[in-house]
């Protein structure tokens, strides 16, 4: 039997899954853990994938790979295609600066209009107007650009030639400058780049940005020098993209991550510019669009209150349940560390109709969930607020885990929502793209891998407390910006 290998190089880890490539079955798998910071050596992320890969069993046997990665995060080769300085992360928020700059250099309207986005620290682009601004002799040396993905699959080639770099829609449409609306595949826009490096456009036309793959082609072959020339290399794709592909997302689905942070985004068929930047209109790994909202808040806020109440995850978990919905009119306002969806960078947390009765462990449990259930219903909002059409919710991440979340959610968000077994989706995602690739290569049609094992819930919705939340959220927003 052929198969196929997914690898997901995540800010934290990476994971290899190795599975079947006619039927999807898992064959076995490895991982590596990443050191930690905001700013990394790319180095390290090799080694990573390389000892994930041994513990996976190697590639000797396998047929084809794809990568997905973090999204957004910054490389700079020279002409030699050395790494000029550590990769910043999508986390790193020394860039907010000039995230600020750019839009002010263009306008909110100008970006969304160009590229599906508003720049924030995350994007790409901020930070090589960061690069531009405080490390300049660095900024001049760039030879080309690539992200994670990029680079990792760069590697599994060989590295031998700026020239082959190879990218994904999905991926350059968190960048800033790349259209993913633009002609058939996407469109890099250079003069954005130029602006971001405070350069004329035509002095940017020699930086390599990678070549924009199909969500189906093949972008080369494994390194010969490490024994991987029998390995067909599948274009790969963002951490997100690769998470809707290995849930077999289709158009009016979402998902729904409940991690630290929170992220929302939803298979489309049309791009989204959303210029209030609640939105980035991201592309998927299918041809479709993936537009998303994201928020700070999401499992930490369960992880606090948790805490707060001396109780671990299952407790908190019963105690919210045992509480009636709208938990006696108390409302948590989950701003723990600023919000980013509404855009609330210096906003607190806040707990909202304070009475004798709603004063108790099983009521504040509950005011937790549905806070950051109502808190994400505000990202599906924003999507709606775009044209894009949701139809379901797959629940993922370590707070989807949680039985209140699970079964209070369908009642908040008004949508049946799935919750499929705990597994490695963004590699899955790389592992099922691989599959494709390496079927038409093949000249065959790509396989039809079965859905992962899932629940649907379903409950009555529950609108006055999304509404007695929304409306607590808006007094929470004018007090903010009548302080800010």
């Amino acid at each position: 039997m052929a198969l196929v290998a997914g690898i997901d190089s995540s800010t934290q880890s990476c994971k290899v899954v190795i599975r079947d490539a006619a039927s999807g079955a898992l064959a076995r798998q490895g991982t590596a853990p990443h050191p930690p910071g905001t700013e990394i050596d790319p180095e390290h992320w090799w080694t990573a994938l390389l000892t994930a890969v041994e513990r996976a069993g190697g590639l000797g046997d396998v047929a084809a790979v794809s990568v997905a990665a973090q999204q957004h995060g910054m490389i700079v080769l020279d002409r030699d295609g050395r790494v000029i300085r550590p990769a910043l992360l999508w986390n790193d928020t020394r860039s907010a600066p000039a995230a600020d700059d750019l839009v002010a250099d263009l306008g909110a309207e100008r970006w969304a209009a160009a590229v599906g986005l508003v720049p924030v620290a995350s994007f790409t682009v901020t930070k090589l107007r960061w690069l531009a601004d405080h490390e300049p002799d660095a900024a001049g040396r760039i030879a080309a650009v690539a992200l994670p993905h990029d680079w990792l699959t760069w590697r599994l080639s060989g590295a031998r030639s700026l020239d082959t770099l190879r990218t994904d829609r999905s991926d350059a449409s968190g960048t800033g400058y790349f259209d993913a609306a633009g002609g058939t595949s996407g469109a890099y826009r250079r003069d954005l780049l130029a602006l971001a490096l405070r350069r004329e456009p035509g002095d940017v036309e020699r930086i390599v940005l990678p070549t924009v793959a199909g969500p189906e082609d093949t972008v080369g072959r494994g390194d010969t020098a490490n024994g991987w020339g029998h390995l067909l290399l599948g274009p790969g794709c963002g951490d997100n993209a690769g998470a809707a592909l290995g849930l077999d997302l289709q158009p009016g689905e979402a998902f729904m991550s409940l991690g630290t942070s929170g992220v929302v985004a939803a298979v489309a068929t049309a791009a989204t510019r959303d210029a209030t930047g609640s939105v980035a209109g991201f592309a998927d790994a299918t041809g479709h669009h993936l537009p998303l909202a994201c928020t700070l808040n999401a499992s930490r806020v369960l992880d606090a209150t948790a805490a707060l109440l001396g109780v671990d995850h299952d407790e908190l978990s019963r105690l919210a349940l045992s509480a009636r919905p709208g938990a006696a009119r108390l409302v948590f306002v989950p701003y723990l560390e600023g919000e980013r969806t509404p855009n609330l960078p210096t906003a607190t947390g806040s707990l909202h109709g304070l009475t004798p009765a709603s004063m108790t462990p099983a009521n504040l449990a509950r005011a937790a969930v549905e806070g950051v259930l109502c808190l994400l219903a505000g990202c599906l909002d924003a999507l709606r607020a775009q044209g894009v059409r949701v139809d379901r919710v797959t629940l993922v991440g370590g707070g989807a885990r949680s039985p209140a979340v699970q079964d209070i959610a369908p009642a908040i968000l008004g949508l049946p929502v799935t919750v499929p077994a705990p597994g490695e989706y963004v590699a899955d995602g790389a592992a099922r793209q691989a599959a494709t690739a390496l079927a038409r290569a093949n000249g065959v049609a790509p396989p039809s891998w079965p859905h992962a094992e899932a629940v649907t819930r379903t409950a009555e919705p529950l609108p006055s407390v999304l509404d007695r939340y929304r409306e607590v959220a808006a007094t929470v927003a004018a007090i903010e910006s009548r302080c800010g």
